[in-house]
């Protein structure tokens, strides 16, 4: 099998960009459904109408409805017939992003995605994640091409509640290890082949960057100022850990997150708070060594990621709970076989539960 690497066409970004929206977007077509939230349509539809108000395309705005599911793919592929649109775009966060890059898929239009938060390393994908109406977890969307363009504005990501960027710092923290994993275990990754050692080193820089970077940042969101260090985890939550997951390789971390996703209690939860548990228990499943593990704990508790089933949202933990979630997690058609050995529903149940407990020692509970 060869070696694949794949990205998108075009990223961008920088303060102020969503301003230039409508000139980028003028030359994939004429007419442009955008996805965005009604909330998002709030804040910053002005901005974006305005960007298109000079330019040869016009625009036809339509609302999301919450899950990137069939029923909503379908829906939104009517209007882009109905209204005839030749490009989309979606604006706002990661469900909005892969309903976005399945509807254009569909519909064999071009796509731009403009991230207002840098919670998840969708943006830059060949991927959509399929939910049900419901949010539960139903299948992974493999597309043909990754987005046309990618456009981060700064400014806007930066004026965000913290707590999606953080988010954002747990989903990319997997992209290293289950890279390595991959690496490890001959996997094929998601661009459809083995890992370049190109893929390897955007991986391991995303790492870096995040161990170096990510407390600076958070710091600096909380006091209202976008500085290097929030440009650098921005760049990281996005492109680096976009290109890394996907031609690296999934592994543990996303199927784990996948299978609490089948306990109501913690769909409150944003994605990599749950994948940043999932990266701790993909390490105990490796069984890394001690320096290691304890290095990953504590950095998610300096950034108030979750390092227990409590902090997921977990009130009473049982059995029959976490073995539902471990099973999940290890469904025939879902990335955690591409660990370099066997994994079962009962493994993944132990790593869970001594994840946990090693959350609770390093949180100092009992």
């Amino acid at each position: 099998m060869a070696k694949i690497l794949i990205s998108p066409d075009k990223y961008v970004q920088g303060a102020g960009e969503m301003k230039n929206l409508g000139t980028y977007a003028e030359s994939y077509g004429k007419k442009a459904l955008i996805l965005i939230s009604e909330g998002g349509y709030k804040r910053i539809g002005e901005i974006i109408a305005a960007s298109f108000a000079t330019v040869d395309c016009d625009i036809e705005f339509d609302y999301f409805n919450g899950e990137c599911s069939k029923n909503e793919i379908n829906r939104l592929k009517k209007i882009v017939e109905e209204k005839n649109c030749d490009v989309v775009i979606g604006i706002g966060g990661g469900k909005i992003f892969d309903t976005a890059k399945a509807v254009a898929y569909y519909c064999k239009t071009p796509v731009i995605i403009c991230p207002t938060i840098a919670s998840t390393d969708a943006p830059c994908s060949a991927l959509s994640v399929i939910y049900s109406d419901t949010g539960v977890f139903e299948e992974y969307l493999f597309l043909p091409a990754n987005p046309n363009m990618v456009m981060m504005d700064t400014d806007i990501i930066a004026a965000s509640p913290v707590r999606l960027t953080v988010s954002g710092i747990g989903d990319a923290l997997a992209t290293y290890f289950e890279a390595r994993a991959c690496k490890q275990s001959d996997a094929a990754t998601c661009a459809g082949g083995k890992a370049t050692e190109a893929a390897m080193a955007l991986a391991k820089l995303c790492f870096d960057t995040l161990m170096e970077e990510g407390l600076k940042a958070k710091l600096a969101l909380e006091a209202g100022v976008c500085t290097p260090a929030v440009e650098k985890i921005i760049e990281a939550n996005t492109l680096l850990s976009g290109m890394g997951f996907e031609s690296g390789g999934l592994a543990g971390a996303h199927a784990i997150h996948n299978g609490f996703t089948v306990l109501e209690e913690c769909h409150h939860m944003y994605h990599g708070e749950k994948v940043a548990f999932g990266t701790i228990t993909q390490l105990v499943l490796e069984n890394v060594d001690a320096d290691e593990l304890e290095e990953i704990i504590e950095f998610c508790i300096s950034l108030g990621l979750p390092v227990t089933l409590k902090e997921l949202g977990i009130k009473e933990v049982t059995k029959e709970k976490i073995l539902a979630v471990a099973t999940a997690a290890a469904a025939e058609n879902d990335t955690l076989h591409n660990m370099p050995f066997e994994v079962t529903p009962e493994t993944v149940y132990g790593a869970i539960m001594a994840a946990d407990a090693y959350g609770k020692y390093f949180l100092g509970e009992e």
